[in-house]
This record gives C-alpha cells, sequence and structure tokens, in this order.
C-alpha cells in the first residue's frame, strides 16, 4: 500500500492509529495535473441540464466534506433566545452587543455578536465579518449597511463551544467557525432592519477561507469576497506547494493542524491525487456574486494559482448564465489591508445590490492564449541533431525553441534600476543573513537583483546564480519555506555564504517584481519566449558577474560600477529549482562561461512528457506557464521535437553538475529523467563531474537540498 510522503508529525501518527484510517491507494485514484474540471462528474459524464448540475452540486459538497472540511450537525441547535447586553447610539448609528443562546442537544450555549445599524428603518443590506475585522463594520455602516461582526476567529472563537456537543462530527476549525456565521444568520435574519435579499460576508487571510466555505454551506448568503484567502482558499493546492515556494499542504498541517481535515495530509507532494481542490468552493457558490481579492505580492498566496482557480470556476458560472458574478480584483502590495480596499468590497457590495454601479471587469495577468499566438508566429521546425551531432548543431535547435531573441548588449550598473527600498521591505529582503553582505546591483536589460557576499570573505570566491521556482507573488526570497516546527525561513544564499560562496540572486520574468513584465512579455516580443528572456537574464547575470575582471561598459560611470573584486570571475555556477533548475540546465548549455550548474526538479524528458502523463504533458510549458510557445507545435507528436534534454545535458558536459530528480516529483517521470542522464551521460568522459541523485522524496527545495548544494560546490569549486 502507498505511504504519505510528508515528513512524520506526531500528531498526525496519533490520529492514524486512533481513527485507523489507511492512506489512500493512490496508484487506483487517477491523476490530473490541472484543475478537475466543474462540469464534469467524478465517473467521467458531462454535465449537460439544471439537474445534472444539482448532482454534480452535492457531488462536489461530499468531496469537500471528505477530503478538506469533514463533516457538520445534521441538524443544527436551535436559537432560544437573545439578550441585548448593551446599546448605544452613535453618530446617525446604533451600537449593540448581544448575547445569543442556542440549544444544543439540550444544553445551552451563548455567545456575542455586535452590530452596527443605520439610523432609519430598513431594510438594510446585511454585512457579516469576524470579529478581528470589526474596523471594516465602521465602514460598512457609514455605507448603510446593517453590520455584523462574530466571534469565529483566532482568540475570539465561539464556535469551540460548539465542538464537544457534537462528537460524530469530525469538522475542523476553519470550516466550524464557517458554519457558526449561519448561527449567527439565525438571530440577525430575524430583525426587521435586516434585508434578506442582500447577505455579504467577508474575511481576510484564514477569515477569507472561512467566508468562501460559509457561503458554499449557507445558501442564505447571497454575496461573499474572500480577501486574500490563500491556500485551502482561493489559491489551489495543485499550483500552491513547496514547488511554488508557498503555503503547501504539508506547510499547513504542521503549522495550523486543526484548520482543514487531517486527510488533505495524504497528498502532500500528491496534489494532482486530490480528487477535488478548492476551485470546487465556486461551483457551491454559482451564481452568487463572489469576489476573488488578491494582493500581486501576498507572501500567503501562489497568485498564479489564485488566477487559475477563478479560471476554473468561470465555466460553473457561465453555466448557470451569470458569468458577470465572479470577478478577481487585483490589488497591488502584499498581505496589507487598507481603508481604500474595504471601500472597494462595499462597492462591490452595493453593485450587486442594485445600489449603485461599478466596473469590475478583471484582468488575467498570467493566462496565455497560444491559438492567438500562433496565428501570427508559425515557423519552420528545425532538424532534429543526429546522435553525434556537433554541440553548435545541438544548440542551434535548443535556440530555436527560445524563439528570435532581439538585440543585446552586456549592461550592468546605474544609479537607478535597484529594487527600491520599501519593496526590499515588503519582498523581505532588506534584513541580510548574519552570513553575508547584501548589495543592490543592476544589469542585463534594467534588471534588479541582490549580490550576497560572504561578511567575512578574505579574497576572491565562487558565485552562485541562484534560479528560484515558480513563485510569481515573492520572486526569489519564496515564502513560507521553513523547517517543520520552526518560524524561521530558510535561503539558500544564507546557506551559501555561511559557506563562504556569494550569491546573485534576482527575479526572474513575470515573478516578484517582474509580474507586469511577464504578462505584457508577448505583445513586446512575440517571436521571442518568456523563456529565452529567462536564459538571457542568466547571460546578463554572467556578464555584469565578470564585470570584476575590469571590462569597460561605456555607458556606466566609474561613480556607479559595483566592486566585484571578491567574486572569482572563472567560477561563476547556477543553482536552480523547479522551473530555476530548467532555466539554469538552458542558460548553462547555451553559455561555456558558466562553470557548472546544480538542478533540483528541473526537467522530464520531453518527448515522453504527453497530455497522458502525470505532469500535465508538455501544455504546461507552451499553455499553461507560456515559457515555450513553439513546443506547442508538437502536441500529440511529442516525438517529433528536435531535441529533448539530453541534447541539453550533452551542452552542458564535460562542466561540473548536479541534477537531483525525486523519485516522487509530480512534474516528472523518474524512469525517463534515468534514461535521459544515462544517454546524456557519455559526454562527462570523467563521469565524477556528473553527479546524477534520485532520493525518495517529493519536489521541494528546503534545507536538506541547500546543504546538498553546498556540498556539492565544496567538491567541484572548493573555497
Amino acid at each position: 500500500m502507498p505511504t504519505p510522503l510528508a515528513p512524520d508529525l506526531p500528531w498526525f501518527n496519533e490520529w492514524l492509529k486512533r481513527t485507523g484510517e489507511a492512506c489512500p491507494d493512490f496508484d487506483a485514484m487517477p491523476s490530473c495535473a490541472d484543475l478537475p474540471p466543474l462540469l464534469t462528474f467524478a465517473d467521467g459524464r458531462a454535465v449537460r441540464s439544471p439537474a445534472d448540475w444539482a448532482a454534480r452540486q452535492r457531488e462536489i459538497l461530499g468531496q469537500l466534506r471528505h477530503w478538506f472540511w469533514g463533516t457538520f450537525p445534521v441538524t443544527p441547535p436551535t436559537l432560544v433566545a437573545h439578550r441585548i447586553l448593551t446599546e448605544e447610539r452613535e453618530h446617525y448609528a446604533i451600537r449593540r452587543r448581544v448575547e445569543l443562546t442556542f440549544d444544543a442537544r439540550s444544553t445551552s450555549i451563548r455567545f456575542i455578536i455586535d452590530l452596527l445599524i443605520p439610523d432609519g428603518d430598513g431594510p438594510f443590506p446585511v454585512f457579516l465579518t469576524q470579529s478581528t475585522h470589526r474596523g471594516w463594520s465602521a465602514v460598512g455602516v457609514s455605507r448603510g449597511y446593517l453590520c455584523c461582526t462574530y466571534p469565529a476567529c483566532d482568540g475570539d472563537d465561539a464556535s469551540l463551544l460548539f465542538a464537544p456537543l457534537c462528537p460524530e462530527c469530525d469538522w475542523t476549525t476553519i470550516p466550524r467557525r464557517a458554519w457558526l456565521t449561519g448561527r449567527v444568520l439565525d438571530y440577525v435574519l430575524t430583525l426587521p432592519q435586516a434585508d434578506r435579499r442582500h447577505v455579504g460576508v467577508t474575511g481576510h487571510s484564514r477569515n477569507g477561507k472561512l467566508a468562501l466555505i460559509a457561503a458554499a454551506i449557507e445558501p442564505r448568503i447571497t454575496n461573499v469576497i474572500a480577501s486574500s484567502a490563500g491556500a485551502g482558499g482561493a489559491s489551489p493546492y495543485r499550483f500552491t506547494s513547496e514547488r511554488e515556494f508557498a503555503e503547501s499542504l504539508d506547510c499547513t498541517t504542521w503549522m495550523c493542524p486543526d484548520w482543514f481535515h487531517p486527510r488533505l495530509r495524504f497528498f502532500v507532494g500528491r496534489e494532482h491525487k486530490l480528487p477535488i481542490d478548492t476551485h470546487a468552493y465556486l461551483a457551491i457558490i454559482a451564481p452568487r456574486p463572489c469576489l476573488i481579492s488578491s494582493a500581486f505580492n501576498d507572501a500567503c498566496e501562489s497568485i498564479f494559482a489564485v488566477e487559475r482557480g477563478v479560471e476554473a470556476g468561470r465555466p460553473a458560472y457561465a453555466f448557470t448564465g451569470r458569468s458577470e458574478n465572479l470577478r478577481l480584483l487585483w490589488r497591488p502590495g502584499g498581505h496589507e489591508t487598507s481603508t481604500q480596499l474595504i471601500q472597494t468590497y462595499f462597492d462591490w457590495f452595493d453593485h450587486h445590490a442594485g445600489r449603485a454601479k461599478y466596473d469590475f471587469s478583471d484582468t488575467t495577468y498570467f493566462h496565455f492564449d497560444w491559438q492567438e499566438w500562433r496565428r501570427d508566429n508559425a515557423v519552420a521546425t528545425p532538424p532534429r541533431p543526429t546522435a553525434g551531432a556537433a554541440r553548435d548543431e545541438r544548440r542551434r535547435v535548443i535556440q530555436w525553441s527560445l524563439g528570435e531573441e532581439p538585440p543585446a548588449v552586456p549592461h550592468w550598473g546605474d544609479c537607478y534600476g535597484k529594487d527600491a527600498p520599501h519593496v526590499s521591505v515588503m519582498l523581505d529582503r532588506n534584513d541580510p543573513p548574519p552570513s553575508a553582505k547584501r548589495v543592490g546591483v543592476q544589469f542585463s536589460d534594467y534588471v534588479a537583483g541582490d549580490l550576497y557576499l560572504p561578511a567575512d570573505a578574505k579574497g576572491p570566491v565562487p558565485v552562485v546564480i541562484w534560479l528560484h521556482p515558480y513563485s510569481q507573488a515573492q520572486g526569489y526570497r519564496g515564502s513560507y519555506i521553513y523547517e517543520p516546527g520552526s518560524w524561521k525561513p530558510y535561503k539558500i544564499y544564507d546557506a551559501l555564504t555561511r559557506a563562504g560562496y556569494a550569491c546573485l540572486a534576482f527575479d526572474q520574468l513575470g515573478h516578484g517584481t517582474r509580474q507586469h513584465e511577464g504578462s505584457g512579455f508577448y505583445k513586446r516580443y512575440p517571436r521571442w519566449s518568456r523563456l529565452g528572456r529567462m536564459v538571457r537574464d542568466v547571460r546578463g547575470a554572467v556578464d555584469f558577474l565578470r564585470a570584476g575582471e575590469g571590462r569597460v561598459n561605456p555607458l556606466v560611470s566609474d561613480r556607479w560600477k559595483p566592486d566585484l573584486s571578491r567574486i572569482d570571475t572563472g567560477r561563476i555556477f547556477v543553482s536552480g529549482y523547479s522551473l530555476g533548475g530548467m532555466v539554469g540546465l538552458y542558460s548553462a548549455a547555451l553559455d561555456e562561461r558558466i562553470a557548472g550548474v546544480a538542478s533540483f526538479c528541473g526537467f522530464t524528458p520531453m518527448r515522453s512528457d504527453t497530455d497522458a502523463k502525470p505532469t500535465g504533458g508538455l501544455r504546461r510549458f507552451w499553455e499553461w506557464y507560456g515559457l515555450q510557445p513553439r513546443l506547442g507545435e508538437f502536441h500529440n507528436r511529442e516525438q517529433d521535437l528536435p531535441f529533448d534534454f539530453d541534447d541539453v545535458l550533452a551542452c552542458v558536459a564535460p562542466r561540473p553538475t548536479l541534477i537531483v530528480s525525486p523519485l516522487h516529483d509530480r512534474d516528472a517521470d523518474a524512469g525517463d529523467v534515468t534514461r535521459c542522464v544515462e544517454v546524456a551521460q557519455n559526454h562527462w568522459p570523467n563521469r565524477s563531474t556528473l553527479t546524477y541523485r534520485t532520493p525518495d522524496d517529493y519536489s521541494r527545495f528546503q534545507a536538506t537540498q541547500h546543504d546538498e548544494t553546498v556540498e556539492w560546490l565544496r567538491r567541484v569549486a572548493p573555497l
């Protein structure tokens, strides 16, 4: 039987022992790299009628309760009394504290809610949020809403009172708090000032997850806003994992094990086996208005996942005839909120209550329309290199896949172009580790980066160009990258500088500070590729690092030239994980100045990476992420590709190379990777310079992988 891939946790082991729950038979479960379609039943039947849709919604609810939420009481407790504790008149409003009493199996349970009621007879649209967000109600009452804040948050959680009385329910904290929203409505909707036709709920962060679940299980809610709801909310787990440097299933279940059902931990590293994902909340909420609010640089979300989740939810809204009721609101900044943002939330409620009209047309930032691109950019395919082809011939076809690169000149320096201090603070880059000195730099086509130098380096030291994975919100720093049991983030540039090596880190195209640059890329460079731009940026980083050789940049004043005297320009390495592992291999294949490459989870052979594979196939690169559009010409005929990763590796050889491909990487076929490396290894006459490892692990880049990078460097580039 399969076993969990996640590291051992005492609470999880105890739960397994107590319940006798067995790990699912993953071999018998279908794989779905993309989000499961909402208009398709689990048995493959399509939803074709309203009756089908109602049945599919029931099926989805059953899946969510089993895998994510747990079970709820079949019969809710009865509201038997309410008592006004205090009532005060404020400026044109009444502030009221009310104690509610419920009969739960002959036991009385009491908790307190707060109401703000505008002057007048009403009825007023109802606004619900958790007591964490009391300030939002101040905005709401000014906009003419009957506002209720209720105890369903950390430090103020009345749902805990009901848990002991329902031992048959295996509900968990956030779903239980969402269920409490219904108990609050049992009272609020009896008020004569409450307009039952317009009942909105919202919450931020973990309360944003709560709001989505509350709307899914409580039909009296007519409108919902999920504000930075993150993993388990608006960010589906298929695109919110370690490979995105995001709040993964492993991270969630050891940091906050009570949030969701323990069964979710079975799917760590196997997210593609989840029978359903959190985009399914939208299927249950449809056709009611739902606004998903996400910040570009929010460390708590994978914003690519948020956009993909909303896109996957659109067919459900289209089927119900209310496409306009699902919108994605992008906002600048990080996890913070502001008065302007909350005013915008009430604009949304007003818009759908018919009180005013606002424009909520939304924009996609990561979507790539390959068919549209191809109409104007079809190209001839070059011939496949022969088995004994020269390196230049292999490089020619590799370069072809990256598109037609525009003109470039080596460039570095300038006083402008570096990350501004407030940006560094937002992305948690302003405080370098004790082992390092951080220097803001600028290179290539005006790309900002950070050079981390060992604090006690005496002479020239080798340098590593760090290439991050898919991390659209945070870029090279990432977030939620902790060792289990620790809240201290660990960073590859810390591990490298502690070991005495320098590290150059920067945001790749479409990530961190460069999201908007990525979204407009193909309008500016229709015949190039995003991956080609990433590879060129690595080349530009090498140009910059070699500036220490005394190479002249006539465009830069001596005043702004960086001091690179402590960089050993003959030992420039690249190291990358996931997306970065692939970029590193392509970069080293095309640039001989790179002394060696460490690639973690960087590739699976392309000719065997078909739609039938659990990886999602090559579609990931030519469509999902829009990295290499020219690969789309080979959809359903991948065997005809003019090159594969054995050619890439052949161009990297015989330089020192570390390839780490875990056995359970859901983006790769372990057997195919091994066969590819075996084909390519003959290009390393000295086999000791090629290190290939297949750990019994899933895809992640944490302290163990940091240590492995350092140990490899100590062998190939000793200090």
